[in-house]
Formats: C-alpha cells, structure tokens, sequence
C-alpha cells in the first residue's frame, strides 16, 4: 500500500492520501495547546445515495485537493429553535453555541475526523466512532459531540486515539420500508429492504477500513459508541447477519439505548408507508421520490429498524429476552456451545498499544461497556405529565389484556385509579423509564455475557445529576464524556463542598463497596445556595463535575485501547454527587428497580412492556387530556 504523507501548518493542517489521490486540508482545532495539538477533517464525503430510499455506495473518487475546514450537508430533518441535546440540558440562548448546517438528501454522509497532530500512516492509533442520537433528528456534527476535547485528553494521559463522527440517514428518509419498496430495491440490485441508515453507518466503517490508515488510524482496532437511539444502532450492527460473517469493529459502548426489540417486519412497516403515500395522494415509489423531503417530515416515522429477513442475524428477538427459569435449559446449552465455538476459534493478537488486562473474544463477539442514566425517561416527560390515574389504569389494562397482570404492574410502580396527579406522572416516569431503557439494557447485557461465555462485558450505571440541569436525565452523560456543554458559575469555580472532599474527608473511590450512596432532592435555602450544597442534597461542583469527567473518559479511551475498563464481575457507578467506582454487582439492585422486574416485567413479556412503555411515553390520546 503506498504510504501516504502528513504534513502540518500552523494555520492548515494537511493530509496528503496517496491512495485517494488528494490532500485534504483541515483545520487547527481551538483546545490545541503547544504539547497537545488537535487537527480536523471536516465533511469528508465517504458514501454516494443514488437515489432516494437506495442504499448507498463507497466514495471515493475526489479533486486533487479536498476542503475538509467545513462541515457537510446533514439529513433533512424537522427544524426547531433548539436541537434534541440542547432542550434536554436546558441550555438559554446565549450559552447554545451558533452552528449553521445546510440540509441536503443526497450529500449528507459525511465524516468527520479529530486527530493528534503529527501523526503518520505508520502511527496506528485507535480509532473512536460516535454514532449520535435523536431519532428523526441529530447531527454528527453538533457541536455537543465535538472530538476537541477528548481526543486532546488522550494525547495528555499519554493514549491518543482518533475519533470519528459523521452523518447518516434519518427519519422515513432512513428507514422506510415495505412490500412495493422492496420489489424497487431488488430491481436495482439491492439486497433487503429499510435500514437504509444502518447501512450507511456500516459503510462509513468500510470507508474506514480502506481509507483511515492515510490519517495515522488504525482499521482494525475501532471502536462504536453511541447513545439514546444511536447505541440502539449500535446493538442493531452487533445483531447483525453483516458482523456474524464480516466484523468491522472491535468492541462496542452502548449508552442508554432506546431499544426496539420490536422492530416490524416489510409487511407492517409498509402498512406505515401506505398511510403516508395514501396522505400525499401518490401511489408508486417513483411519485414519492418527487416529494421534497420537507414534506414528509409532517408525518414523522418513528421506526429506527426493520426485520427484512437479511440484515439481522436468525433468532436475533431472542437477544432481548431476560433470563428466566423456563429457559435457562436453553442457556446452559447456549454457554456451552458458546464456549465450545469459541475454543475452536483463534483468539487475535492483542493491539500493540493494548494494556496487560485484556480479553480477546471470537471477531463477531465483540467487548461491550453498556449501561444507563438513572432517569432515562424525562425526555418523554412532556407527554407523561398529560396523564391521570384514571387513564393510566384503563390504558395499562387495555394493553396488557390480563387483569390480574396488569394489577401486579400497576402494584410494582405503586399506580391505582386514586394515585394523586403530582405522583402519578412520576410513577409513569419510572415504569416509562424501566419498560423502555432500564430493562431492555439489562437484557442486552445478560444476553450478551451470556454469549461471551461470562466474561467480556462491562456494566456500569450512570447516576450524577447534570451541571445544568440538577437531576441524572437522558443524555447527562454527553455532558461529561465530550466536554463541551457551558458551564454554569458553580461549576466553573471552587466551592465550599470541593474543598471539604480534597481535605480528604470523604473519598468515594474508597467507599465500601455495598454502601450506596443516595442523595434527597430536597431544595435548599437560597442561603444554603450562597454558601453551598446542603448536606445530602445532590450537587454539582468543580470537583464533582471534574472527577466523573476524567473518570468517564479514561476508562472509555483505556478500552478503545482494548484494555478491560474494570472487573467485569463489578458494576461502575458515576455518581451520586461525584462517587465513582467499581461496585459490587449487588449494588446493583438498590440503583435499579431489578425486583419490579422479575415480578411485573418477565410474566408480560418484553413485546407487552415495550408497548407498554411505548404508549406511555407517547401521552394519551388527545380526547383523554386534562385541558
């Protein structure tokens, strides 16, 4: 392979791609300081759309010399003052940096890579894929997910990686599917149907693999991570029939995924494409590729992926299912197979870079950090607050379809027609939270350590209160891995708490393993304010905010280097009030309603909880709202 050269200016970093035949001109990033230098390359094209709802093809043919100083198109998507990221932390006006990012069908798969300076195709650096979130909405390219400040944290505790965001197709755009769709993909020689973003998240991978070695990476140590309905992608690619014969990435982080082991096969989801075709008054594939994309927007498609028969692997539903007594014959047998298949395969090489700790499963059997925030379920909160207990009783009736069922539900989460309105949408919120996050991710994980003979998945448990906003919400987690959210002044400055903890009086890295540490939510006076966090009560300041900071990100780099993160036999806490560390996997029950899940959850199903959670989340039906 011809060896590609790299040069830097102070002012326009370069990379000269002998294979692609260009040189691609970035730019400086702000965090670059004189020992850690951080370069850019911005809206690099890796995938071509030949049409609408087509899947996409490997680019790479491009002019001598390549702008990679902007950012790309992204998606066409419904466009509000604020994205998804900026409502949920809460941010004003004044603190939202201004991003302005022109929206094109045919021109949005593009990447973006942060990487050290001075790097050599012979450098070889692990390589970080973000894959965002927002359902129907979201850009690689915000600037919540910036690479700025992590990539320049790995060049300062001495283990640089490369990370990557990058653009992909959303919304009906992205996921359409049906019976009339698949006879047109088939014509055009595609295989399957739907999952057009998927697809084009798996081939930003195979454009990494031929192209990324140019900017100093290396193709076959890449590690996914992503959160919400981009960590739910994430375990679509992990499930996939695509990673069983050909992995194109190492290990994986899957962070508070929105999950849906529910996914519709061609026939239900074209019942959806139906609908929308009848409203636009078209009949053929060709008239709805006339429409402009804005209109489709009104008619939302909340599908994320679609069972076509190809792209998942056989039996993939059964991921999803908890442990429980009726099939662990079937999972003895599992684990035994599991680990005859693996003793037959060779286990690969460690990574040069790798730390002494590491483990090495089959290809398709990648390493897995997963977990969740602590209330997953607040971004549904505007439509959880229009229900009455009346309602939700006769709704959780009516989807369950078993009276004696849907009492023990109801009963777990302390719900009845005489529960008052302040408690009732907090109790939604709970078995919101549990049915659509809480519970799918733990089944994941036991599926998936089930898989791996035991060993090779990390738990953790994410529990800090947000710096802006003062509770653990959906996404709190970006603000400390990326570092990037404003600050408010409590943050940014030392306070009285800080200074209590660094004397040394309490040091949550050594607190006794089975003590979990809980904090009220009880206000505090506007004097307690001035003076700082009253006792017990949850608070953000510069140390706490700091501490799961560097902890969160350490330990995500440490295993994009391949090393283990923690004992995998543990759980890791972050938070309550700037607590981090290993845990005993017992802890685990105090931070998550794990009995509520064995007695209400497992008798219904995963298939009745999700619809459960699901019709929650989406508020009652306009003529059962409180006006």
């Amino acid at each position: 392979m011809p060896i590609a050269q790299m040069h830097c200016k102070a002012s326009l970093p370069q990379v000269q791609h002998i294979p692609l035949q260009t040189t691609f001109h970035g730019v400086q990033h702000a965090v670059s300081t004189p020992d850690a230098q951080v370069h850019q390359y911005r809206g690099i094209k890796y995938a071509a759309i030949p049409a609408r709802f087509r899947q996409s093809k490997l680019f790479s043919s491009y002019k001598p010399v390549t702008d990679a100083t902007k950012y790309g198109s992204i998606c066409p998507q419904y466009k509000s003052r604020k994205s998804f990221e900026e409502a949920i932390f809460g941010l004003s006006d004044d603190d939202i940096p201004k991003q302005s990012l022109k929206q094109n069908e045919f021109e949005c798969l593009n990447v973006n890579i942060t990487t050290p300076a001075g790097l050599t195709p012979h450098s070889r650096l692990p390589i970080m894929v973000w894959v965002h979130g927002g359902a129907d909405r979201g850009t690689g390219s915000s600037w919540v997910y910036d690479a700025g400040a992590l990539v320049h944290r790995s060049i300062r505790i001495g283990k640089p990686i490369i990370m990557v965001t990058f653009n992909f197709r959303l919304g009906l755009l992205g996921f359409a599917a049906g019976p009339m769709l698949r006879e047109d993909n088939k014509s055009a020689g595609d295989e399957g149907v739907g999952n057009y973003g998927l697809r084009d998240q798996r081939k930003l991978l195979e454009w990494l693999h031929h192209f990324i070695g140019d900017f100093g990476g290396d193709p076959s140590n890449i590690t996914l991570f992503g959160e919400s309905t981009g960590a739910a992608d994430i375990v679509s690619h992990l499930l996939s029939e695509a990673n069983e014969s050909r992995p194109l990435f190492q290990r994986a982080i899957v962070q508070s995924a929105i999950l849906e082991p529910n996914a519709p096969d061609v026939s239900a989801a074209g019942w959806h494409l139906s609908r929308l075709m009848s409203a636009l008054h078209v009949t053929t594939v060709e008239q709805l590729r006339t429409i402009d994309a804005d209109k489709l927007f009104a008619f939302g498609q909340t599908l994320r992926s679609v069972d076509d028969g190809v792209f998942f692997r056989p039996g993939w539903r059964a991921y999803f299912q908890p442990d429980d007594a009726h099939l662990r014959d079937h999972h003895l047998f599992s684990d035994l197979l599991s680990v005859h298949k693996m003793s037959k395969r060779p286990s690969r090489s460690p990574h040069p870079n790798a730390g002494p700790n590491t483990f090495h499963p089959p290809a398709n059997l990648q390493p897995l950090i997963i977990g969740d925030c602590a209330s997953d379920s607040l971004v549904w909160s505007l439509h959880a607050a229009q229900w009455t207990a009346p309602a939700v009783v006769r709704r959780i009736k009516a989807v369950c379809q078993s009276l004696s069922k849907s009492s023990n539900l109801m009963h777990a989460y302390d719900i009845s027609s005489y529960t008052s309105d302040d408690e009732v949408v907090e109790r939604v919120l709970d078995l919101i939270n549990d049915a659509r996050v809480a519970w799918p991710t733990e089944c994941v994980a036991q599926s998936a350590r089930r898989d791996r003979g035991g060993h090779g998945v990390w738990r953790y448990v994410f529990d800090q209160d947000g710096p802006t906003v003062n509770l653990p919400h959906h996404a709190v987690d970006l603000v400390y891995l990326f570092d990037n959210v404003p600050l408010p002044e409590s943050v940014r400055s030392p306070s009285s708490s800080m200074m209590s903890i660094d004397s040394g009086f309490c040091d949550f890295d050594d607190v006794d393993e089975d003590d979990d540490m809980l904090g009220s939510t009880s206000s505090s006076s506007d004097e307690e304010e001035e003076e700082g966090c009253s006792w017990m009560q949850p608070c953000v300041d510069q140390w706490s905010y700091t501490h799961v900071r560097d902890t969160m990100q350490e330990r995500w780099i440490a295993f994009a280097y391949g090393e283990a993160p923690w004992n995998d036999e543990k759980v890791f806490v972050f938070g309550p009030e700037g607590e981090s560390g290993e845990r005993s996997a017992c802890i685990f029950d105090g931070r998550r309603r794990k009995q509520a899940w064995r007695e209400a959850f497992e008798p219904l199903g995963m298939q009745i909880i999700q619809k459960v959670g699901g019709e929650l989340s989406r508020g009652p039906p306009l003529n059962m709202r409180p006006y």
